[in-house]
This record gives C-alpha cells, sequence and structure tokens, in this order.
C-alpha cells in the first residue's frame, strides 16, 4: 500500500467498543479515516446493563495511541435523536463524513414458539432501526451536499446482515428477520443513493466475538487444514479477518460495488448471488383457481428435496480453500 486510500476522510463505526466494531473502526483508522468510535457500552451481549462511555473511549485511545484521529461517542443509535447527533458529531468535529459502518447490535435468543414481545422488539429496535436511523442522517447529509455543489459527493455505507438470515437460524427469528430487513435497506439505499456518489453494501461476518462465543466454537486444536491459518496463525474466527473487506467497501476503489452482500471470514470472502426465479406457471383461465394450483404446485413440489426452503444453508459451508 503505496498510501492511505482512505486519508483525509472521515468515518462514523457503530458498535465499535469490542469485537467486530472495533476491529473495523482500527482498519479505518490504519487506512488513514478519521473515526468516530460509536458503542452504547452496555456490558449484556442481550443489552442488559449500564451503558457506559469506557468501551467507546478505549478504541478511540487506541487510534489515537496509533497516531490516528478519533473521538468517541457513547449513544444509542437505535434512538433516533442521538443517531441525528452521531452523524452531526463527525461533521461537526472531522468537517464532513464519508464512511458510515453499521454494526451495533444484541442478541436475544429464543424459538419463536418462545419469544416474548420484549425480545423480539429490542433485537428489531437495535439491529434493524439502528441501522435505518444513522443511515437516514448520513444520507440526506450527502444529498444536501451534492444538491448544493450540483455534482455526486463521496459516500460510503456497509451494514452487518448476517449468515443467520441467508441460513434462516432457527433459534433466533428475531435476529434473522432483523438481519434480513438489513439486506432490505441496503439495497433499497443504494438506488437511492447512487446518483449522489454514494454505495451501500451489506457484509454477512462470521467472528468470534462477545455476541457469538457460545455460537462458534474456536477449534481445540487447530493445524490450518483448509483455512490457511496455522496453529500460530490468525484464528480463523478473529474479527481482523472481516475488518479489510469492510476498509476496501469504504475505499475509492469499491466505487463500482454497490448495493452488493457478501460473506466474509476465515481469509475468505464470498459474493451472494441475487435471488433468481426458479419456476413462473400462468394460469390458463383469467385468474388461477384452487384446483389449477394444486395442480401445478403440488407436483412441481414433490420432488423437491425434504425440507427445502428458501433459506440457503449451504452458506454455512463455505470455507477458505
Amino acid at each position: 500500500m503505496t498510501a492511505a486510500p482512505l486519508e483525509g476522510l472521515a468515518a462514523v463505526v457503530t458498535g465499535a467498543g469490542r469485537g467486530l466494531g472495533r476491529a473495523e473502526a482500527l482498519e479505518l483508522a490504519r487506512l488513514g479515516a478519521a473515526v468516530v468510535v460509536n458503542d452504547f457500552g452496555q456490558p449484556g451481549r442481550d443489552g442488559s446493563g449500564a451503558s457506559s462511555a469506557g468501551p467507546a473511549e478505549e478504541t478511540a485511545a487506541e487510534i489515537r495511541a496509533a497516531g490516528g484521529r478519533a473521538l468517541a461517542h457513547a449513544g444509542d443509535v437505535a434512538d433516533f435523536q442521538q443517531a441525528a447527533r452521531l452523524v452531526g458529531t463527525a461533521i461537526s468535529e472531522f468537517g464532513r463524513l464519508d464512511i458510515l459502518v453499521n454494526n451495533a447490535g444484541i442478541l436475544r435468543d429464543r424459538m419463536v414458539f418462545s419469544m416474548t414481545e420484549d425480545e423480539w422488539d429490542s433485537v428489531i429496535r437495535v439491529h434493524l432501526k439502528g441501522h435505518f436511523n444513522t443511515t437516514r442522517f448520513a444520507a440526506a447529509h450527502w444529498r444536501e451536499r451534492s444538491k448544493a455543489t450540483g455534482r455526486p459527493v463521496y459516500g460510503r455505507i456497509v451494514n452487518t446482515s448476517s449468515e443467520a438470515f441467508l441460513a434462516g437460524s432457527a433459534g433466533q427469528p428475531n435476529y434473522a428477520a432483523a438481519k434480513g430487513g438489513i439486506v432490505g435497506l441496503t439495497t433499497s439505499t443504494a438506488l437511492a443513493l447512487a446518483k449522489y456518489g454514494v454505495t451501500a453494501n451489506a457484509i454477512c461476518p462470521r467472528a468470534l466475538t462477545r455476541m457469538t462465543e457460545d455460537v462458534f466454537q474456536r477449534p481445540a486444536a487447530d493445524t490450518g487444514a483448509g483455512n490457511g491459518a496455522g496453529a500460530e496463525g490468525l484464528d480463523p474466527l478473529a474479527p481482523e479477518h472481516v475488518a479489510p473487506l469492510v476498509g476496501y467497501l469504504a475505499s475509492p476503489a469499491a466505487a463500482r460495488v454497490n448495493g452488493q452482500l457478501l460473506v466474509v471470514h476465515g481469509g475468505m470472502v464470498a459474493i451472494v448471488e441475487r435471488p433468481r426465479v426458479r419456476a413462473q406457471f400462468d394460469s390458463k383461465q383469467d385468474t388461477f383457481s384452487y384446483d389449477e394450483l394444486d395442480a401445478v404446485l403440488t407436483a412441481h413440489y414433490a420432488d423437491r428435496p425434504p425440507g427445502e426452503t428458501f433459506a440457503a444453508a449451504e452458506v454455512l459451508g463455505l470455507k477458505r480453500t
């Protein structure tokens, strides 16, 4: 790397006090960006406990100690006004906003038949509404700048979805729904903001963090076979495998990457293809009747593998070759 590709740019990274967000904030700073490190700082991965500026301050201090520019913001991105102030902080303190990385989230897992209303609402609130809130204010800022200058601006949004959405995680209906909603938000945003010079993409990262410590198990004796990491190498589930892709998507080099969904972990990036139509059936009448639908759809699904759904469970088998 001959020059810092993000030099002179300013970024906001949410949920950046720990885990993935921290690794992403550090990577953006390493590539030259000034970073607003946001984290609400609650100790529980389910969003429980008192908020604290500590985690955001620690990441910001780490960036500054390495020679970068960073400041901490301990607001709740799921709160509309606090999200507005977060975006405003980057603009007022750094004079600009160029990059938004949405990563903040919580987990409150339970099977759908046991889930409470609060468990549903709280996860949707932090993940999906949190992504919308920051995106809304960043998008308004970029649109206003573009209209004022009469030309496109520089804007990058990187959202965090999950393989739970792609594979249909049975014990995470709230989380899977939120992450699916984030993909819809991303593609809508990508189309809406393209003319202003802004791109929006989503990643499905896999990493062992505080949030996923009981989801992903670190291999007891990893020899590196099939994942490119030796016993002394980088853990295949380390967040540092994810951060470089975020840095790339935030850079000028990714100008033609827009509205995309990418799976990333363990030294591997996979580009997810958009859904395709498997089959189409046209009514032989003015519109379908029950009997006609029974004739065409029952026959179609009779030949499909048992248990097959729209979920793409095969993504869980992706690994570095």
